[in-house]
């Protein structure tokens, strides 16, 4: 019998990607899906927290396991701003004037260490699960490639000479972090 999981997103293309790898086992819905269109806070202090936000919402609201996740970029010199606060650091979600802001506040800091970090909380029978993906890097002086969002045209993984904005997509969904939680949680649900 399949087993309906929520993914707390409203990204099709994200759940169609999950959906995928899920089918037969699990059919998975988004929140549109279950008729949730309500802008479900995120008022925690860390990324688990706002993903546990997240799909103990959908759990307690609609009954159905669900999981969601939060990301952002921590970077070393700046106390890990913008952390939980990335899609939004400069006061308004954009993506360019997020990322100009970061770069200003970089100015003349030689420690150029940063990470991305997704955490997954998986709701599952009124259980939490959290699964995490990082992937080390260095933000560069300036945007290149044109590829991505956010900060990718500033973030460089270690180990490669491009940003994430310069590789082809599908390099970077497989060495991301979302895509490193992403495969902890497919790992626990094919075992559970």
């Amino acid at each position: 019998m399949t087993k309906k999981l929520v993914f707390a997103t409203n990204n099709s293309h994200k759940t169609e990607e999950v959906a995928n790898i899920l089918a037969p086992e699990y059919q998975v819905l988004n929140l549109k899906d279950i008729n949730c269109l309500v802008d479900i806070p995120e008022t925690g202090s860390t990324f688990a927290e706002n993903a546990t936000l997240k799909s103990t919402y959908v759990y307690q609201n609609y009954q159905l396991d669900c999981f969601s996740d939060d990301s952002g970029l921590e970077v070393d010199v700046l106390n890990n701003e913008p952390g939980i606060f990335s899609a939004r650091y400069s006061g308004v979600k954009d993506d360019n004037t997020n990322l100009q802001l970061l770069l200003k506040n970089m100015e003349g800091k030689s420690n150029r260490k940063a990470r991305f970090k997704t955490v997954i909380s998986l709701l599952k029978n009124g259980e939490n699960h959290l699964f995490e993906g990082v992937i080390e890097g260095t933000i560069r002086t300036e945007p290149t490639g044109t590829k991505g969002f956010g900060y990718d045209p500033i973030f460089q993984p270690n180990g490669y000479d491009v940003t994430f904005a310069e590789m082809e997509m599908s390099e970077k969904n497989r060495i991301s972090h979302r895509a490193l939680a992403m495969q902890k949680l497919i790992d626990f649900l094919r075992e559970s």
